[in-house]
């Protein structure tokens, strides 16, 4: 069970809290995987710079909450207003962009009901429109055993799961969801290139009608070339093969290596 503190700034947890939750949630020999921090400073006053520091000195970190944004969040006079919304999560954004971690956000939300449940995120829509998606956990009462999770996001499909809390280990448990949870289909375009590119040939490059070729498909050059520039993330991610488009003097020439699985 650890912790880490920064000596200044915004309190987030006290100590004691933070070894009890751990206790109940992963008993005597908790993890050493889990850190906390029971200080941390605001935004655009230093905790971008904090949090660049603590993911250098821990580079396998992959995922950062902070609870809650209210409280490292800059004061302003208009610090309610759409831009200011739109501007603290486009900085926090930016830098899980920049650090590759997923950043994310406990905020409240308001106490009237609303058509669109994420209306109900207090603040203005600047919250939701600057960030790639969001969560609200909703409960009937303050005392109930069971919520509902709704979910919204630009690259994912809208879902809702309905959730029961553990009291003895103070976590939620999935009971069921409303719509089978979506998965994207495979793309034939990168299981074509995933077949081209392995071990045993673990490079190719040329030209996009080469690769057109290569690949045995009816695409267009140029229409490949887009198709991978807008693709290449999962190309890397699910595939572990690098793309790459440059320009010489002898014209446009495409690269792919295949990297090593961090597994």
């Amino acid at each position: 069970m650890s912790a880490w503190a920064s000596p200044c700034g915004a309190t987030l947890d006290d100590h004691r809290r933070l070894q009890e939750r751990l206790y109940r949630m992963f008993g005597m020999e908790a993890t050493t995987d889990l850190l906390f921090a029971i200080h941390a400073k605001q935004v655009g006053v230093g905790l971008e710079e904090q949090l660049k520091r603590f993911v250098q000195e821990h580079p396998d970190t992959k995922l950062i909450i902070i609870d809650t944004l209210q409280k490292i969040r800059e004061a302003g006079g208009d610090k309610y207003s759409y831009a200011n919304d739109y501007e603290v999560v486009g900085k926090l954004k930016r830098l899980a962009d920049d650090c590759g971690v997923c950043l994310l956000l406990v905020h409240h939300t308001r106490k009237q009901q609303a058509d669109d449940k994420f209306d109900m995120i207090s603040g203005t829509n600047g919250l939701l429109g600057a960030a790639d998606g969001a969560f609200l956990l909703q409960k009937e009462k303050r005392t109930d055993g069971s919520a509902v999770l709704d979910v919204a996001g630009r690259d994912q499909q809208d879902q809702r799961f309905y959730l029961t809390r553990d009291k003895e280990r103070l976590i939620w448990t999935l009971e069921r969801t409303e719509t089978e949870a979506w998965t994207e289909p495979p793309d034939p375009v990168l299981e074509a290139i995933a077949a081209l590119v392995t071990a045993e040939k673990p490079t190719w490059g040329g030209t996009a009608t080469e690769l057109v070729a290569a690949l045995q498909t009816d695409m267009k050059p140029n229409a490949l070339a887009m198709r991978l520039n807008v693709r290449a993330g999962k190309l890397l991610i699910d595939y572990h093969i690098r793309y790459e488009n440059s320009r010489s003097h002898a014209g446009r020439s495409i690269s792919l290596t295949l990297e090593p699985s961090q597994a």
